[in-house]
């Protein structure tokens, strides 16, 4: 299996990367990574009741889906999306079960609404408009290698572009100690069939029993190893680097995906 596409743009946020514009001077090794907890954009697409409302897992999606989209020159109402993540909104499933833990074991529809997997994918379409098809996955720590073969067959194979907004948020104690996701993460890359005059690179995907790559730094590589949606940093890491690479991600126990990148 080989899948084939172009990469139009990249949207990036997590702890010490603040967007991708700025966070290639770090991953390709020209400035020192300076790690600080994940600062979330406010969502100043939504209304104002669904913006008091949404999550960090929302705010995430919204920043890294709408500065690749806009890096690539699109309307986000005309893509298709694929939303990846291994687990939903932390904070709003940690004050759920402290509700059903207390005496009042009511919980308030937001709480409800803000608490199923596809959460993200509703308030993208308010914010955007998109009435596009949407697709919404999890593979636990495999998500981010799940939903790029996801939005790579889409595009190879309704031959039309696609975003892919993988995303991981953090647990509070003591959900923490089970899941011990350390902050907000978010990649987001617009994909399209064919070659255009805003393509920064093609992106040719096969699976592999190599071993997964390893980021030389060692407070990158704790990142990449600690965030299920930042196993694609080799894959940034590739682009900044400004060479046509091969790396290997992440993905199943004995299975990877050899990702060869071209620049254009």
């Amino acid at each position: 299996m080989t899948l084939t596409a172009y990469i139009e743009g990249i949207g990036l946020c997590g702890p010490g990367l603040t967007d991708w514009t700025s966070a290639q001077a770090v991953l390709g090794g020209r400035q020192p990574y300076q790690p600080h907890p994940t600062i979330l954009p406010p969502p100043a697409l939504l209304p104002a009741a669904e913006r008091r409302r949404s999550g960090a897992i929302v705010k995430l999606t919204l920043a890294t889906g709408l500065e690749a989209i806009a890096a690539a020159g699109l309307d986000a109402a005309s893509l298709p999306s694929v939303f990846s993540a291994s687990g939903g909104d932390g904070a709003n499933c940690h004050a759920i079960c402290e509700m059903l833990a207390s005496a009042d074991r009511q919980i308030s529809p937001t709480r409800f609404h803000n608490s199923v997997h596809n959460t993200a994918a509703g308030y993208w379409s308010i914010a955007t408009g998109a009435m596009t098809a949407s697709s919404v996955l999890s593979a636990y720590d495999a998500s981010f290698g799940a939903g790029l073969l996801e939005a790579l067959t889409q595009v190879v194979v309704d031959n039309t572009r696609s975003v892919l907004l993988a995303c991981d948020t953090a647990y509070p104690e003591p959900l923490h100690h089970a899941r011990p996701i350390p902050d907000a993460f978010g990649i987001a890359l617009v994909l399209a069939p064919q070659r255009s005059a805003r393509a920064l690179a093609k992106i040719t995907v096969s699976l592999t029993d190599a071993s997964a790559d390893r980021l030389d730094d060692a407070a990158l590589e704790a990142l990449r190893s600690a965030i299920p949606a930042a196993r694609g940093l080799p894959l940034l890491r590739a682009i900044a680097l400004r060479q046509d690479q091969r790396v290997v991600l992440d993905y199943l126990d004995s299975t990877r995906l050899a990702v060869a990148i071209a620049l254009c």
